[in-house]
């Protein structure tokens, strides 16, 4: 069977289903209760008359049977009513009530010890419920045969009249039921529906956020899809971004190359620098691109202070006969969700940009902070001057023309840690250098977009 797509009919149908099971069960049960019991009162009345017929039958001097006191009532006395009585003795000579009039009870099919209690057809064809034993009496040499029978006719139309009420009992029920189960479904959906309409207004642009009100398992949903949101307008504006920065950080570097190739004599050296610093530009807004694209997996855990420890490594090998020292400690329990490339960027930039400014020594410190695990590279060199701190972290900014490098570094570690939800800030260093801090969510911490 195929079900309907829609949420509220499935549930719908699927509570109505059980309650019509379990009403059903519960009807029949309460059904077959009643009617035993109301059975049980109609044969525990004929069990009586049974009994009085019995004490009402005795022998004279002579051994023969009599009735010394019928079973009274109206209805034992009018023929063909329907309540009967018979005593048949030894002699097979029969006492019967008025109400049989010429008739004779149906006899039992076959012998029984004990009270039988059967059902037969009366004089009339209606249905009868007899009651029948056989007594000895101490004068007679055979036993007496003693039956009663009541007409069934009306228990039976009692029985029909309580299965209809209870039946419309039911049916009445069931159907409330439903209809407060269907209510109660497209009332609990609701949110659903709310929240499908705001997405569709988000769509057509007439909404920025969801921001709307649900119950507590609704309201983590509209929290993630509105940070989802959020996470892909900051893509766009990024994306939006690095094409501006791209096309303007490309002028200059174009400009100066056409005038080397186009002027009378063409300078073939300026032509090779710029076209280096356009191969460095290209590869630096490429490797943001594969960056952001990145962000949309799930990144493994990294631990920031090995990384440091093998970029650290990879420094001294590279500084010859630089006698600077890097030392690296800090908490190795500490890890990030950072695709381990992106952080042995952030830390290489950070930790390269230390060394080349450093006197004697780079220190390296990660903690963590709360939510944040923080990574400081500190140097002993002649630091940066407050106000200058912001310029280092643009693209391409020199402050010192006289050292070689890009000016990208610190840069490129400033826009990979926006983009995991950090953050990068130059402030001083205890030994008068600069103290790179960079900050990245703790693994398993919510980045608020």
């Amino acid at each position: 069977m195929r079900l309907p797509r829609s949420l509220t009919l499935r549930l719908a149908l699927a509570a109505g289903l059980w309650v019509t099971a379990g009403l059903s069960a519960a009807g029949w049960f309460l059904t077959g209760v009643a009617v035993h019991h109301v059975e049980a009162a109609f044969d525990a009345r004929l069990m009586g008359l049974l009994d009085g017929a019995v004490a009402a039958v005795g022998a004279d001097e002579t051994g023969r049977v009599v009735v010394t006191r019928a079973p009274a009532g109206a209805d034992f006395d009018r023929p063909l009513s329907g309540a009967y009585w018979q005593v048949t003795g030894p002699d097979r000579a029969l006492a019967t009530s008025r109400s049989l009039w010429d008739q004779s009870l149906p006899p039992a099919s076959a012998d029984h010890e004990g009270v039988l209690i059967r059902d037969a057809r009366g004089p009339r064809g209606e249905p009868l419920r007899v009651a029948e034993r056989d007594v000895l009496l101490p004068d007679a040499g055979a036993p007496v045969h003693v039956a009663v029978a009541l007409s069934r006719a009306a228990t039976e139309a009692e029985v029909q009249r309580l299965r209809a009420v209870l039946l419309a009992v039911v049916v009445v029920l069931g159907l409330g039921l439903v209809t407060g189960l269907a209510v109660t479904v497209v009332a609990g959906l609701a949110p659903l529906r709310r929240l499908r309409r705001a997405l569709a207004e988000m769509r057509a642009g007439t909404r920025q956020r969801l921001d709307i009100t649900g119950p507590s398992e609704i309201a983590p949903v509209v929290a993630e899809i509105d940070a989802l949101l959020a996470a892909n307008r900051a893509t766009v504006d990024r994306a939006r971004t690095h094409v501006g920065n791209l096309a303007h950080a490309l002028k200059t570097p174009l400009a100066v190359l056409r005038n080397a190739l186009e002027s009378s004599q063409p300078d073939l050296a300026a032509a090779r620098a710029e076209a280096a610093a356009l191969e460095r530009l290209v590869q630096h807004h490429l490797a943001r691109a594969r960056a952001a694209a990145r962000l949309v997996i799930a990144a493994p855990t990294v631990s920031p202070l090995v990384v440091a420890e093998e970029v650290a490594t990879a420094l001294r090998r590279l500084l010859g006969d630089r006698a600077i020292v890097i030392d690296v400690t800090g908490d190795r329990e500490a890890s990030v969700a950072v695709d381990a490339q992106d952080l042995t960027e952030m830390l290489g930039n950070l930790m390269e940009n230390g060394c080349t400014w450093a006197t004697s020594k780079v220190q390296v410190r990660v903690a963590t902070e709360g939510e944040s695990v923080t990574a400081s590279v500190a140097d002993d060199g002649p630091g940066l001057p407050e106000r200058d701190r912001t310029t280092a972290l643009q693209r391409g900014a020199r402050l010192d023309e006289r050292t070689p490098g890009s000016g990208l570094g610190l840069a490129i570690a400033a826009d990979l840690a926006a983009l995991h939800g950090g953050s990068l800030d130059l402030t001083r260093s205890a030994e008068g250098g600069l103290c790179a801090m960079l900050r990245l969510p703790r693994r398993g911490a919510i980045v608020s977009a």
